[in-house]
């Protein structure tokens, strides 16, 4: 480009030398026009340039697109869930608590510091078909149907090792939480009840999600020697394989806030239920590990 705007400068030059006496107003109009063919020149190869790039810099080209931070939830070798499980899953209520408000998320945090609402009843409730440690009907039959479904799965693999489980509480509601508690606060005080068990709306089982699992060699009880059972061990290892997690492991007393309770399965789905079987963690710290949650 450069030579071209250098042969049409020395033209110019040329008809300045000529023209200087000839006539100078024909001179100007000369002067004028090469001028703007030079500026037309140079805007036109400026567009073509600007054309050229635009044409090889295809989508995800651009260095600024490719080096976008990606969200800090999503972290390689992890699973990615749904966005209610981690995103404004709380209000603060005006006594102070964190109300939950993603009830319905299979991967919904209930512990001490988060409450459902007192109000909340879960959808799609239904009684799974498994072996039961009472007969007739209950409201702590019940589950949630993808929960129901998965121990429906879990009773029949335990079946064919010829395991003797049991179910015995399932969905609760905020009401019913209320009596248990009171009942064992009014019998071992209130800071002993709440290790065993939760206060109104702190409870896995208002979510449908959870529920307690026992055998007929410990008379149907929810004891720890549950865990010691041949019954137990296989839970411990293969619960995840349906979807579920021991909720209350030894050893996390102080991260999950309550006792060693190897009967309660909690339901959050294959992928997170391995993950967290693999790294020997509780839901608190897969939130905290996964979805970058301040310690809870």
């Amino acid at each position: 480009m450069q030579k071209r705007i250098l042969l049409i400068c020395s033209i110019i030059v040329g008809m300045i030398i000529i023209l200087t006496v000839a006539n100078p107003k024909s001179l100007m109009v000369i002067t004028t026009m090469a001028q703007e063919y030079v500026n037309g020149y140079v805007n036109d190869d400026s567009r073509a340039s600007d054309k050229n790039n635009s044409q090889n810099n295809k989508p995800g080209d651009n260095k600024q697109e490719i080096t976008t931070p990606k969200d800090k939830n999503q972290k390689d070798g992890q699973p990615q869930d749904n966005p209610l499980a981690f995103e404004n899953t709380t209000t603060i209520h005006k006594n102070g608590k964190q109300i939950i408000t993603n009830t319905d998320s299979l991967l919904v945090l209930v512990n001490k510091k988060r409450n459902l609402p007192a109000d909340y009843v879960p959808g799609k409730l239904v009684i799974p078909n498994v072996s039961f440690s009472f007969p007739g009907e209950h409201q702590k039959k019940y589950l949630r149907s993808e929960a129901a479904q998965a121990l429906e799965e879990l009773f029949q693999a335990a079946k064919k090792e010829k395991l003797d489980l049991l179910a015995t509480s399932g969905y609760r509601s905020y009401q019913r939480q209320k009596a248990i508690f009171d009942a064992k606060a009014k019998a071992i005080g209130v800071e002993g009840a709440n290790r065993t068990s939760a206060y109104p709306g702190q409870s896995e089982h208002q979510t449908g999600l959870a529920m307690d699992l026992t055998s007929t060699k410990v008379s149907g009880q929810l004891v720890e020697k549950f865990g010691e059972l041949k019954e137990g061990k296989w839970l411990k290892e293969n619960a995840h394989k349906f979807g579920f997690i021991i909720r209350y492991p030894k050893g996390k007393e102080t991260v999950t806030g309550y006792n060693y309770e190897p009967w309660h399965l909690r339901f959050v789905g294959k992928e997170t239920a391995e993950y967290i079987f693999t790294k020997g963690i509780t839901l608190e710290e897969y939130f905290v590990q996964v979805h970058d949650y301040p310690q809870i």
